[in-house]
């Protein structure tokens, strides 16, 4: 199956340097968003590792001639991110020790969709003019929301616990992953983001732009909507549509 892809990564409004990286292979239907986290650079250190890391291992799935079972192709990427990252933290550069970083990811192979997460970057898919969220926020905010001790309809509730994520690739050495497997149909549209996006603006702000503007144009649309709401992190965006 063929897609229409569209990516960009932008440091935002109130940051420095950008830690997110993002990957758009079309070859290997392998897109990417990741989101670092670390001081002295660690985060894009951190960030860059992890997708590098990913397509070096779907690529040699690809080399060996094999059947690829993706969920497990994914998991082994995810388990190699982690420790090479982690072990670049603790062995080689212990300036970058604690480093790590979320990574959101979709795979496509033979008909089918992977929707692969750990963090809180997002994949959101469109279909029949409404927005669904696929991917499970590994945050404290959202451990206490799915345990009923805070309200998510709260004004405040976003902003207890909203940045600490309780998992990532690369802080620890092991990392369990999240693998979502869909059928892949024509026509629908899928979105990876930082929470540079997904923070600052809401779900239903980012399913009012996929119902106000076409595919080609969303990422531009995403990132301009992010920083009229402060724009205070790096914004990362890629959309896709099968055809």
């Amino acid at each position: 199956m063929l897609f229409d892809v569209w990516g960009q990564t932008d440091v935002g409004l109130k940051r420095d340097n950008n830690q997110d990286s993002i990957l758009v292979d079309k070859i290997h239907s392998l897109f990417i968003v990741a989101d670092g986290m670390g001081g002295h650079k660690g985060g894009e250190v951190a960030s860059a590792m992890a997708v590098e890391t990913v397509r070096d291992v779907i690529e040699e799935q690809f080399d060996n001639g094999q059947k690829i079972i993706p969920r497990d192709a994914l998991k082994m990427a995810y388990r190699e991110a982690s420790k090479r990252i982690y072990q670049k933290s603790t062995r080689e550069n212990t300036e970058l020790m604690g480093m790590g970083t979320t990574m959101v990811l979709a795979f496509a192979y033979e008909g089918k969709v992977y929707v692969a997460n750990v963090g809180d970057s997002r994949a959101y898919l469109f279909k029949e003019n409404n927005l669904w969220q696929i991917t499970e926020d590994h945050s404290l905010i959202n451990e206490a929301i799915r345990a009923g001790t805070v309200d998510p309809n709260r004004p405040d509730s976003s902003l207890v616990g909203r940045n600490v994520i309780t998992r990532s690739v690369g802080f620890e050495e092991e990392v369990e992953v999240d693998v979502v497997e869909r059928e892949l149909v024509p026509g629908e549209t899928y979105l990876l983001c930082s929470d540079g996006l997904s923070g600052l603006v809401s779900n239903e702000k980012i399913a009012e732009l996929f119902r106000k503007n076409p595919p080609g144009t969303l990422v531009g649309k995403c990132i301009e909507e992010a920083k009229k709401a402060g724009g205070d992190d790096n914004i990362s965006v890629i959309v896709f549509k099968a055809t």
